[in-house]
């Protein structure tokens, strides 16, 4: 294992509970794997590249079959960086928190900058190819209220399935979530015991990779 991307989609920093469970398994991550180089991508420090009309222009060619080139080739510069960067990991670390039962909308806007056709998927005979494939995610998340299995409001977690979706898409279907909830709808005592018993997730999932 050479290297790891942690993607970063919370803006709370110090303060975000997503991270103090990601803090643990980094930890335990990197005594199990020392020489694995981790790579910190935070979105919200990123300045990601806008989708502009001349960039879109350049999807449609690529999903078309053709080739970028010039002006097209041009303003796809940075997009490519992001694919490349996303491409040489083994391993995926997403810490992102549920907004509006869903993902945040900077972790939406990478997902659309890398997602791309001839480097992340492409159209075969058979369908939809993924070009991501033998890696391996986790994602760790923290949310509000409680929407797992068992609870009520499980039909209004459009996060997991999502993220499972789009990745799966792209050949990921090695995908872990550790979910700390319900962080704010049973009081602070509740979500302390939470934060810890997902840390403890989270460490044992380092520890078996």
């Amino acid at each position: 294992m050479k290297k790891l991307l942690h993607i970063i989609a919370t803006c709370r920093g110090k303060e975000s509970r997503t991270l103090k469970v990601s803090d643990a398994f980094i930890k335990a991550f990197k005594l199990k794997h020392p020489e694995c180089n981790i790579d910190e991508l935070n979105l919200f420090d990123a300045k990601l590249p806008e989708l502009t009309v001349k960039k879109l222009d350049g999807k449609y060619v690529l999903l078309g079959g053709g080739e970028l080139a010039g002006e097209l080739k041009e303003a796809w510069k940075d997009i490519e960086a992001h694919i490349e960067r996303f491409l040489a990991a083994d391993i995926y670390l997403i810490s992102t928190p549920m907004w509006n039962f869903n993902i945040p909308y900077i972790l939406k806007h990478y997902i659309d900058i890398i997602v791309q056709p001839k480097y992340l998927f492409r159209y075969t005979q058979k369908g939809p190819e993924g070009l991501a494939k033998n890696k391996k995610m986790i994602v760790i998340t923290s949310r509000g209220g409680d929407y797992s299995e068992n609870s009520p409001f499980h039909a209004y977690d459009l996060q997991e399935p999502y993220l499972r979706t789009i990745f799966g898409f792209t050949g990921i279907t090695d995908i872990t979530f550790v979910i700390a909830q319900p962080m704010d709808a049973l009081g602070p005592e509740v979500a302390a015991q939470k934060i810890k018993e997902a840390e403890g997730r989270a460490v044992k999932v380092a520890q078996e990779i």
